[in-house]
């Protein structure tokens, strides 16, 4: 799974269908992102296992696996850390997912093949804390992707922690330890709704009191229960119970049929005045049967391309 080089470093191997520079590009679609920092091709972030915090850069210089840097002295001390480090690393670019089924439908798919040969070896990027990716979903519920990137900021800056390197900020997503302890009224200079307050405040305690964990959703072991798992708590829909299926809880079957990035790509594609009937998407998407995630993630490419 990964190459030890030395104590500072690491090289972790990734799977044939995998290459850096279609992910960089990815997580370069908004300058307001601000979980990690992206420089001279390499991602520098926070990492956190168990209120331990680990300042990494991570770079391919072959484009293919990835040679991992731990920052300002910060190398994991424990086996157990250093693993854990790897672990999310590994979970956050989606590495363990064999892709080459979803590439044998997709090549052979009008919509999906021309995107596979543009972008082969992206991943779906992921969010593995689950309160982070709770957190987005509501976030962007209703809004457009650029404005949701501007809550987003907010909601971290007022919250989150700030790990410092070299006369630069690196942000930890806020815990839902700290959010739950909240009211409403707190967030009120951030430009969202109360009722969005409510819900992610109303999520953190679930999570607080071990109501909501992502080790009880995945021992459902079935995304269509999960999805009934989370739509049952305050706030979640079934598109952000599904943004959260594809983007934490890695079910390749998620489908967030109506999510409208999605709706404007297969626009696009299809030549369209309108946007696709949830009827017309479900009918389009009969061939990615069991990889819908991937090829909604696919599909977003055409979305960010055609701002």
């Amino acid at each position: 799974m990964a190459e030890h080089w030395d104590h500072e470093s690491i090289f972790i191997k990734v799977p044939d269908q995998f290459r850096f520079k279609p992910n960089l590009e990815y997580l370069q679609r908004d300058k307001n992102e601000m979980m990690y920092e992206i420089e001279d091709e390499k991602i520098t972030r926070v990492v956190v296992i168990d209120d331990v915090r680990t300042l990494v850069q991570i770079s391919s210089p072959d484009n293919h696996k990835l040679f991992v840097r731990f920052l300002a002295g910060d190398q994991p001390e424990s086996d157990k850390i250093r693993a854990a480090v790897i672990d999310y690393i590994r979970d956050w670019f989606d590495l363990d997912t064999d892709l080459a089924p979803f590439y044998e439908i997709a090549q052979n798919d009008p919509m999906l093949g021309p995107l596979i040969g543009e972008y082969y070896g992206l991943r779906i990027v992921g969010m593995p804390d689950l309160f982070e990716a709770l957190c987005w979903g509501v976030l962007g519920q209703q809004i457009n992707l650029r404005f949701a990137y501007t809550l987003k900021r907010q909601f971290v800056e007022k919250f989150g922690d700030a790990f410092e390197y070299k006369g630069k900020r690196y942000w930890v997503f806020p815990s839902y330890k700290k959010i739950a302890k909240l009211s409403a009224r707190d967030m009120a200079d951030i430009k969202m709704t109360g009722r969005k307050s409510e819900y992610i405040i109303g999520i953190a305690r679930l999570m607080a009191i071990g109501e909501l964990t992502k080790e009880k959703l995945l021992e459902l072991n079935d995304f269509k229960e999960i999805e009934k798992a989370l739509i049952k708590i305050r706030g979640i829909g079934p598109w952000t119970a599904n943004y959260v299926l594809v983007r934490s809880l890695r079910y390749p079957a998620a489908f967030p049929i109506a999510d409208v990035g999605l709706q404007n790509a297969l626009k696009i594609l299809k030549g369209m005045d309108r946007k696709p009937t949830k009827e017309e998407i479900l009918k389009m998407a009969v061939p990615w049967k069991g990889w819908e995630a991937y090829a909604t993630f696919y599909l977003w490419r055409v979305s960010y391309s055609n701002k």
